[in-house]
């Protein structure tokens, strides 16, 4: 089963970039596809995970899963970012032990979010 990592491509992580310069959180973006995303990792960009005051964003979320949303990263933390990425697509439940993930998933954490339960659609 694939997992999705979105990317927050307008954080500027309080940064107020040039005209025609690319927002931190673009720069991440552009530094994780650089870095080779993992098969059954999808990297989507997003506009805002609504985490602004904690710098550059991501978020790891697939069906049935735990789901999380890290922050303060920059460009600098894109191999950490797919190597969390890659151990969530092994764990089964989205439950990656603490001990397995990469340091900046230990503490940046910044939302743990429940699988959303599936509910049977109404008899009509």
């Amino acid at each position: 089963m694939s997992v999705t990592l979105h990317v927050c491509i307008t954080c500027r992580a309080g940064q107020t970039p040039a005209e025609g310069e690319l927002a931190p959180g673009a720069r991440l973006h552009g530094a994780i596809l650089d870095a080779g995303v993992p098969d059954g990792v999808n990297v989507v960009p997003v506009e805002c995970l609504s985490a602004c005051s904690q710098g550059c964003s991501v978020a790891l979320s697939a069906p049935g899963r735990w789901s999380y949303v890290y922050g303060r990263l920059s460009a600098d933390n894109a191999a950490d970012v797919i190597a969390g990425a890659s151990a969530y697509a092994a764990a089964p439940d989205g439950l990656v032990p603490w001990r397995s993930r990469p340091e900046i998933f230990r503490k940046q954490s910044l939302a743990r979010i429940p699988p959303i339960a599936v509910v049977p659609e109404a008899a009509e």
